[in-house]
């Protein structure tokens, strides 16, 4: 899947986010089941709330999600809604993990996540932020504005 525009009422946006989540105390617990049992879950969240995945990657101890969402959730949020969902289904669906676990928590407290730049590095969006305003027109605009008191 690739990232799109979503388009609401007030606003347009391509919000992509890194997320990695280890398993509690980083026990491998991720298997073929649970990799199939997350990716399933994940096509669930996708239809409840507007968080999509764009590619999930388990290895033994953690998972890697790319998500793409919007604005009106926060990447607390996401990783809170991603965490707790994906935790009680595997639970429920690969009983034998809870017995690698104790203490009933699928995931670690932790969490990294990262936002990703669909367009360019940090360095790049930087240097075309740095650049604006430096075509003539906008200048003979801004002072007019500053001369009138508008700013």
């Amino acid at each position: 899947m690739e990232s799109q525009y979503i388009h609401k009422e007030h606003n347009v946006s391509v919000l992509l986010y890194h997320l990695v989540c280890s398993a509690k105390y980083r026990r491998v617990v991720m298997s073929e089941e649970v990799d199939k049992v997350l990716r399933e879950v994940c096509l669930d969240i996708e239809k409840r709330w507007e968080i999509f995945f764009l590619e999930i990657g388990v290895d033994r101890d953690h998972a890697h999600f790319l998500i793409q969402s919007v604005p009106t959730y926060s990447p607390t949020k996401i990783v809170q809604t991603v965490k707790s969902v994906t935790a009680k289904r595997v639970f429920l669906e690969v009983p034998e993990v809870k017995k690698k676990l104790w203490g009933g928590e699928f995931w670690g407290k932790g969490y990294f996540i990262n936002t990703v730049g669909r367009y360019g590095s940090e360095q790049v969006i930087a240097a075309y932020v740095k650049r604006q305003g430096e075509g003539r027109e906008y200048r003979q605009i801004h002072k007019a504005q500053m001369d009138l008191g508008l700013f």
